[in-house]
């Protein structure tokens, strides 16, 4: 990209080079500025109420807000870039984060890319196609959100209580979907997976993980994933799954 001039590769090796050694590098430096600027764009808000209303809240309510939040969301803060990344790939981990919606929307459209597209994730054309799909994904869904803005209130108004109690369902369906889909290509890990989340989920609701700080449901999650990333790791290197 740095060369306009430069050939299109034929072969694998040059392909491969112009990938690590062209895209990427111009992707990574182009995330973190667009990364860097949504993070100065998403504290606007507080620079208009700090420094034009007069607005500053206390260091302990700042603190306690923090806490609250973090409680709740500071595993996810470092569970998911590492859990979404061999689908996302490098340039879809910046699309991604940067536009939100990851695991109800980003995900599910690059891995049906990738599926559509018989690539397999954690590959550099599963990382293309990944792009591409979650690309389509923001375009259609910043068209999608403009109409709602638009027309949303007044449509979900006219909707069935019923039709309005299924939209709970979507995010979990999604995640099914996902599953399903991985467990097909390797059931041994989908077995291990499912099982080890459904004992961590009882142990949780049973009360035997209460004696962790905060709400325990991190560590069913943190289990669940590495848990399996480990078991996965474990097959592979006892050639039980392909190389």
């Amino acid at each position: 990209m740095n060369n306009a001039k430069r050939e299109l590769p034929v072969d694998s090796e040059k392909n491969n080079y112009l990938y690590k050694d062209d895209y990427i590098p111009f992707i990574v430096k182009w995330g973190r500025i667009t990364c860097f600027l949504g993070l100065i764009l998403s504290f606007a808000p507080l620079f208009v109420l700090t420094f034009i209303y007069g607005l500053i809240p206390d260091a302990s309510s700042i603190l306690t807000g923090f806490i609250a939040i973090a409680g709740v969301a500071a595993v996810l803060w470092i569970i998911e870039p590492i859990s979404y990344y061999p689908i996302l790939g490098i340039p879809g981990t910046y699309m991604s984060f940067l536009s939100g919606n990851i695991a109800n929307l980003r995900l599910p459209c690059a891995t049906a890319a990738q599926k559509a597209a018989d690539v397999e994730p954690g590959t550099e054309k599963g990382a293309i196609i990944s792009t591409l799909g979650i690309a389509v994904s923001i375009i259609v869904n910043v068209l999608i959100l403009t109409l709602g803005v638009l027309l949303g209130s007044s449509l979900l108004a006219s909707l069935p209580d019923g039709v309005k109690e299924m939209f709970n369902y979507i995010l979990p369906a999604l995640f099914g979907a996902i599953f399903g889909q991985f467990a097909i290509s390797q059931p041994k890990i989908g077995i291990f997976a499912i099982t080890v989340a459904l004992i961590m989920a009882w142990l949780m609701k049973s009360g035997h993980l209460s004696f962790l700080p905060g709400h325990p449901s991190y560590a069913v999650i943190i289990t669940s994933i590495f848990g399996t990333i480990m078991f996965g790791k474990f097959l592979y290197n006892k050639g039980i799954i392909g190389k």
